[in-house]
């Protein structure tokens, strides 16, 4: 992981789907554990959908609050 991979999770849109145009940062656990389990997509995207995952997944998610503050 790039530690410009979470500035990336606050900054990028999911870019289709049902959440299309919420940062991935705001993406559902739900949803997130919804690819770790058919498949995340190649790419940039799935990598970061994976990081996103393992955030949510181990509650991680308020490490991103000061990054969103940044924007």
């Amino acid at each position: 992981m790039n530690p410009e991979d979470l500035l990336l999770l606050v900054t990028r849109e999911m870019p289709y789907g049902k959440y299309k145009g919420r940062l991935l940062a705001d993406l559902p656990g739900h949803y997130l554990n919804w690819f770790a389990r058919e498949g995340f997509p190649k790419g940039e995207i799935g990598r970061l959908l994976m990081l996103m995952q393992e955030i949510d997944h181990n509650g991680l998610k308020p490490l991103l609050e000061p990054l969103r503050r940044k924007r």
